[in-house]
């Protein structure tokens, strides 16, 4: 498979067709003031706060996804995949989320306390309830707009010049989704769904599976909404 697969901008690739169905919305997602405000340092700190207590509990649920995703694998390879991610969120992602919080004056044991904002059950039950109702490739479809789209988003802003990073309480974050092992993550997921629908691309089956990412993506922005304006 050509190594240009992996690139975000391939218009030839299941997501890049994706992302151009869902062109408004993948821009609404990408550009959202939340976005914005990070990048010029505006955003306010109770705001990047409540975004990081539901980032955590949704981390569990997007761990269960991923472990649904090794019971909806077809064959090994795929199983192994799954459990590899899997295994990177309970045992890496979540540890390090848990460290960057921290500087944020933010425990672990007071996160798990938190309940769940509507707009973080909305999302991690709709990409749940496609993993359960369609086959691997409608989860993974589902999962994308977070995967791949915070990558987008991290480059989009540390090449952007009107970015502000000098003095910014945000750059820690925005150099993490741009650094080149999270683009890799993202990279790599991209290439995932071009092997997951080799074998599952039917008639019809592009319509399906953009309703999915376009329902993730918006419910994507609606996690932003959450953070921006403190919504429980």
């Amino acid at each position: 498979m050509a190594a240009d697969v992996n690139h975000f901008n391939d218009p030839k690739t299941l997501f890049g067709r994706l992302r151009s169905a869902c062109r408004d919305e993948w821009a609404d997602f990408c550009n959202h003031e939340f976005v914005q405000r990070l990048a010029d340092a505006t955003l306010p700190e109770l705001s990047f706060r409540h975004y990081l207590e539901q980032d955590y509990l949704f981390l569990i649920h997007f761990s269960r996804a991923w472990a649904l995703a090794v019971y909806k694998a077809e064959t090994l390879a795929e199983m192994r995949a799954a459990a590899s991610s899997l295994n990177a969120i309970i045992n890496h992602e979540m540890e390090l989320h848990v460290k960057y919080c921290a500087g944020w004056g933010l425990t672990e044991q007071e996160m798990e306390l938190k309940n769940e904002a509507r707009a973080n059950m909305a999302y991690t039950r709709y990409v749940l309830e496609r993993g359960l109702a369609g086959d691997v490739l409608d989860l993974h479809v589902a999962l994308a707009p977070c995967i791949i789209g915070y990558a987008v988003i991290g480059k989009n802003l540390v090449n952007d010049s009107k970015t502000q990073l000098e003095g910014n309480p945000y750059k820690d974050w925005i150099e993490m989704y741009s650094a080149e092992a999270y683009q890799d993550v993202a990279k790599a997921a991209v290439l995932n769904l071009e092997k997951l629908s080799a074998s599952r691309m039917g008639a019809g089956r592009f319509e399906s599976l953009v309703k999915t990412f376009r329902q993730a993506t918006s419910l994507e922005i609606g996690f932003w909404d959450m953070g921006l304006n403190i919504q429980d």
